[in-house]
């Protein structure tokens, strides 16, 4: 009769605590989405920073645009009803470069808004190269014809991050560049003729974030070296060689136009460029401590159930009896530890804020769970040590992204495991 109500009493606890345990799953699921918002709040505050700094860097350009004008048969509507006319229509034949060499050199630092933090760089960015206009003029069309003498040299920059433009020369001669709208600036070449032309322009830029290049030329080579420890190479292309120590980064392109979808000439503006051609790097942040939380809250569910647990196997075998409230206090003071992290690890080092907030909930769990049972000194050293390798294990899962499946099955194996190894002697029916 006393073993059938101790079966009762374990079966009723259980249920209870399925209970609880669900109520945690959504107090977790509202923590996913703090983290969530703090993510939002954190590139919200970068964007701040990017716009008031030029934004991200991305390069089209140069190119050569000559304007023209074709006479094309056209149908009209007119009182006495349709009839066909030669009429003028203007067009701009867009020729690429030949040779196109891209260089940048930049220097980085890390501006703030109220916590949250982004890198930006400033630099010299150089383009050289050269130009053949004679194909693309040789293969215009009977009735087409081009302006030499309002020829035009565009690139494509984004203007609130051009700081200035310390040279630019074609064919020995100086350039005078103007915004153009669209984020073009562009020169006009007063002494362009149909010959292959030389240009050499430098432009000192800042933005943040990352560097976008587009080839456009029929041979585009592109290098870029910063101080930044932690560089992303990102695009359709990736660079031919790179070196990347602790403090810096340089990295090389090498791009034929067999390699893209971008025509050598067009004659019209449309689009030329096109966002999978593009390549670059991204100034990436070696720790994103938004998405370590999140991984976090994610594996949460095996570390609410591990206190939980614990406590139970507690009360079983030193045959005390535990009210409810104290399972469902250790369930939050788990769930305190989310919270915990991802507001220290907004002010200080994931590490350092990782070891802070593990240690004050396993010293709390610890102390509470002794407390209610009065447990002796070794089995304040063991729920100390449950607690602790949880908390190993879930810095391991977050830091082996690639084995972060295998580690968390791994665990969740072991831990039913030991479970079923402690639990195999007890009668759980009570009819021994």
């Amino acid at each position: 009769m006393q073993s059938d109500i101790l079966t009762m009493k374990y079966t009723v606890k259980a249920l209870v605590l399925s209970l609880f345990f669900i109520i945690l799953l959504i107090l977790l699921f509202l923590i996913r989405g703090i983290v969530n918002e703090r993510e939002e709040l954190s590139r919200f505050a970068e964007q701040k920073i990017m716009d008031s700094w030029g934004g991200r860097f991305a390069a089209q350009g140069p190119m050569l645009v000559i304007p023209g004008m074709k006479r094309e048969l056209v149908r009209i509507s007119t009182t006495q009803g349709e009839k066909d006319e030669l009429r003028d229509i203007p067009f701009n034949l867009i020729i690429m470069p030949k040779k196109l060499n891209i260089s940048a050199d930049f220097k980085t630092e890390t501006r703030k808004y109220g916590i949250f933090a982004t890198p930006l760089f400033a630099g010299e960015v150089k383009f050289s190269g050269n130009f053949d206009p004679s194909k693309a003029i040789a293969a215009l069309a009977p009735g087409e014809r081009i302006f030499i003498n309002q020829a035009e040299i565009h690139l494509i920059l984004g203007l609130n991050g051009i700081r200035k433009i310390s040279k630019s020369v074609w064919s020995g001669q100086e350039l005078f560049f103007e915004p153009s709208g669209d984020s073009v600036i562009k020169a006009g070449l007063r002494a362009f003729r149909n010959a292959e032309s030389d240009f050499d322009i430098a432009i000192d830029i800042q933005g943040g974030r990352s560097v976008r290049i587009t080839p456009v030329g029929q041979d585009t080579h592109f290098s870029v070296s910063a101080d930044w420890p932690s560089p992303s190479f990102q695009g359709s292309f990736l660079p031919v060689r790179s070196n990347i120590t602790e403090t810096s980064f340089d990295a090389q392109w090498d791009v034929n136009y067999l390699s893209r979808d971008i025509p050598l000439f067009k004659k019209d503006m449309g689009e030329i460029i096109r966002n999978e051609s593009n390549f670059g790097v991204d100034f990436f942040k070696a720790i994103n401590i938004y998405s370590l939380n999140m991984r976090a809250v994610k594996y949460g569910i095996l570390f609410i159930v591990i206190p939980f647990l614990m406590i139970f196997l507690l009360e079983i075998f030193t045959k005390q009896t535990i009210h409810f409230i104290p399972y469902m206090l250790c369930g939050v003071g788990n769930l305190v530890f989310y919270l915990l992290l991802l507001s220290l690890s907004e002010q200080m080092p994931f590490f350092a804020a990782y070891f802070i907030a593990s240690l004050a909930v396993t010293a709390m769990i610890t102390l509470y769970s002794g407390s209610i049972l009065a447990l002796k000194k070794s089995l304040y050293i063991a729920v100390a040590s449950v607690m602790a390798v949880s908390y190993i294990v879930l810095y391991g899962i977050l830091n082996a992204e690639s084995y972060a499946l295998l580690i968390g099955s791994v665990t969740i194996f072991a831990v039913i495991a030991l479970i079923m190894y402690l639990t195999r002697g007890l009668d759980w029916s009570g009819q021994k």
